[in-house]
């Protein structure tokens, strides 16, 4: 990965308050593979939030962990665990843990940020970073706060994202709202394209489409996006101690 200038500091990315999700939290989704068209369930993936203390200050443990079922790790083994504490009040990251396996491809990182010397530490060194920089974890809680009704479709919201010692120019490009119909059921939902990261299982660039509950909560019901071979689908499959009902849900799956 080749550095990137830091992205502008920008308004929707600092200093937004939380008002989407609480501890206890946790979502539970069913990752669905194609190669030729037809979707098989081929693994899992769990993301919960719960409230701890790191150097003394509460801070919200972040955790996404995603696995492929035991039938289909011959094809593609996939074992991934991503954790952030991030600071209660501004959302900030403080510390990210990656330790993934895909493919046989394994990484382990900590990244420890000190936002006021602006750096990110490493076992590689101390990084530069911009203002209301996101990890990969932190970035996807935060996106839940935006306020989608301060853009129009086809609009970027930019933020910078620091992975693998690099800082990254990021975005969100909103793509409007519309409904979409899940395993789970029928949502009013937000749509949007996250800039990816060119990686050992996703192709960089606007491939991903995300859904996300069109209520307080910004819940996200569907993902699509291809990968190197085929292509996946994640829905949303159960949840618990949403921070609000979910009020965007039409009808539940029959």
């Amino acid at each position: 990965m080749s550095m990137q200038a830091a992205a502008p500091l920008n308004d929707n990315f600092c200093g937004v308050r939380n008002k989407a999700f609480k501890a206890g939290e946790q979502i539970y989704y069913t990752v669905y593979y194609s190669v030729a068209g037809l979707y098989v369930n081929a693994g899992t993936a769990v993301f919960s939030a719960t409230l701890e203390r790191l150097n003394g200050n509460p801070v919200y443990h972040l955790k996404g962990e995603g696995r492929t079922n035991p039938s289909y790790d011959w094809i593609y083994k996939v074992r991934d665990l991503y954790e952030s504490y991030i600071d209660t009040a501004s959302l900030q990251p403080l510390k990210f843990i990656r330790d993934v396996n895909e493919g046989g491809y394994k990484k382990f990182e900590t990244i420890t940020f000190n936002h006021n010397a602006n750096t990110a530490v490493t076992n590689k060194g101390v990084f530069k970073v911009p203002d209301c920089v996101q990890d990969v974890l932190s970035a996807i809680y935060y996106a839940r706060n935006i306020n989608f009704n301060k853009y129009k479709a086809g609009d970027k919201i930019p933020f910078s994202m620091f992975l693998g010692d690099d800082v990254f120019n990021m975005y969100v490009r909103y793509l409007g709202k519309e409904e979409v119909k899940t395993k789970y059921g029928r949502f009013r939902a937000i749509k949007f394209k996250p800039l990816l990261i060119e990686g050992t299982i996703f192709s960089g660039g606007e491939k991903m489409t995300v859904w996300v509950t069109d209520d307080e909560n910004k819940i996200p019901v569907r993902i699509e996006s291809p990968i190197v071979v085929g292509a996946v689908k994640v829905d949303m499959m159960s949840y618990k101690n949403s921070r609000y009902p979910i009020t965007a849900l039409i009808k539940m799956r029959d």
